[in-house]
């Protein structure tokens, strides 16, 4: 195998650009699936072990669009998608690129037009899971563009997981990861947080972990949780009956002063407090605590109307 003969003559069913970790195991699980494959890298030999396990090794971006009816790209942004790509030319014309690199959903709508002004076929995504599950049949990818795109290319987006389209906006696959990071990351925090405040009082992490993770999280906010209320989201509707926002906030208070009081810095529940205070500053003292979801929809939620 040669790594300058012509794509005619070396024609496969996916190219991946971008051989970093996260687009070696794209690449590699392609591989395992029996794809004929060909990558392409800014530094070539990142790509020895793949040609190695009969991977086809593309001298030029151009080389790597033309190979494939679809291209695979996994790079640090944007930025770099223009750099690379700007020089593929007529290359592009009638292929399809698959976008996996991550930004914003703005970004994401300008790169379709990009592609569109090119003849390009586009589909922008986002990977939810680590290198090590991608290939795993639960491993969810999301995808924001047009239906036709998709179906095209549905059994190469099979192979690396669960693909998802979203919609024909090529920015929902970035907003939605964004949305679930946000999750994650508020998440974490909160459990880092009260992991700081059990330890000012002498408990290790381990015990912690055991009373907030073993049962707190599964019997107070158990999954079972979130979809109950997510009718009621919907329609606006936030009912006290339970506890009111009122009472909420009287609990982030204290957690509040106890953090100043234990000497934990108290920035998370600081922001809450604030929250909750301008959730009743709003009119929703009376009703629960998920109504701070009006809040923070703010503006947002009235430019999507």
């Amino acid at each position: 195998m040669t790594d300058h003969t012509s794509p005619e003559r070396n024609s496969t069913e996916v190219t991946v650009a971008g051989l970093g970790p996260m687009g070696s195991a794209l690449a590699e699980t392609f591989l395992d699936k029996g794809r004929s494959l060909t990558v392409w890298n800014r530094t070539p030999g990142k790509a020895d072990g793949l040609v190695a396990r009969g991977a086809r090794r593309a001298a030029t971006v151009a080389e790597a669009v033309a190979a494939s009816p679809v291209t695979v790209m996994c790079l640090n942004d944007y930025t770099t998608m223009y750099a690379v790509f700007g020089s593929a030319g007529a290359a592009l014309r009638d292929r399809t690129l698959v976008n996996l690199n991550s930004g914003t959903p703005r970004e994401a709508r300008a790169a379709a037009d990009w592609a569109a002004a090119r003849d390009v076929r586009y589909l922008d995504g986002a990977i939810m899971v680590p290198p090590p599950l991608v290939g795993d049949p639960g491993a969810v990818f999301l995808y924001g563009g047009p239906r036709e795109v998709f179906d095209r290319h549905r059994t190469v987006l099979d192979d690396l997981g669960d693909p998802r389209l979203l919609g024909a906006d090529p920015g929902l696959a970035v907003l939605l990861n964004t949305a679930l990071l946000g999750l994650m990351y508020a998440t974490l925090n909160g459990y880092l947080h009260g992991a700081a405040l059990a330890a000012s009082a002498g408990m290790t992490a381990a015990g912690f972990a055991e009373l907030a993770a073993g049962w707190f999280m599964p019997v107070v906010l158990p999954p079972a949780t979130f979809a109950g209320q997510a009718a009621n989201m919907d329609e606006g509707l936030y009912p006290g009956d339970l506890g009111t926002m009122e009472m909420n906030l009287t609990a982030i208070e204290h957690i509040t002063r106890t953090s100043v009081e234990q000497g934990v810095r108290p920035d998370h529940p600081e922001l809450m407090r604030a929250l909750a205070e301008q959730a009743i500053a709003e009119g929703h003292g009376t009703e629960n605590y998920f109504a701070m979801f009006e809040v923070f929809k703010g503006s947002g939620a009235r430019a999507a109307r």
